[in-house]
């Protein structure tokens, strides 16, 4: 289900999209929350494909109002993006959000609840596309199932690192 709201560029409406995945693994909140508050951990998790490379130095101190620097490179195009770390609670959650970049809305939300042995994972993403109607019929026509895509690369290699996990939901999308 998208959404409309006021853009941050060129204040017009635009649709807000949301994707959703849960993913339960089997490992103390501890190593999970560690493993993701690493910056340098999401190039294992981002396929190959999208040509993912953070240009900020390295190791990132993980803290509100972080930034971390990225090249992507979609359709062959290269681009930068700027994320900013705009909510960061330590075993709980953590959100970061485009500054710079091909959306004219991300916001990814990271959560983690304790869940018997292991530790439930969700991912909570808002985006929207520049561009109005063109942008609209991009998401139908390639941003959706590409950033499904994107997702589903992220969870399988999440299996692979944390042995014994599992996808909760298989995708939610609106």
């Amino acid at each position: 289900l998208a959404r409309s709201a006021r853009g941050r560029r060129g204040g017009s409406d635009m649709k807000v999209y949301r994707l959703e995945r849960e993913q339960w693994l089997s490992a103390p909140m501890e190593r999970v929350f560690a493993f993701f508050a690493d910056a340098a951990n999401l190039e294992t998790l981002t396929p190959q494909w999208l040509g993912f490379r953070i240009l900020s130095p390295l190791p990132i101190a993980m803290r509100p109002e972080a930034r971390i620097e990225y090249r992507i490179a979609l359709a062959g195009v290269p681009l930068r993006w700027r994320t900013r770390i705009a909510s960061w609670e330590p075993g709980v959650r953590f959100v970061d959000e485009q500054e710079r970049g091909p959306y004219a809305l991300w916001e990814h939300t990271h959560y983690f609840e304790r869940c018997g042995d292991g530790v439930l994972m969700r991912d909570v993403v808002r985006y929207a596309l520049p561009f109005g109607v063109l942008g609209r019929i991009a998401h139908a026509a390639a941003v959706h199932s590409a950033l499904a895509a994107i997702f589903d690369f992220r969870f399988a290699r999440i299996r692979e690192l944390f042995p014994r996990s599992r996808e909760v939901e298989a995708e939610a999308t609106r």
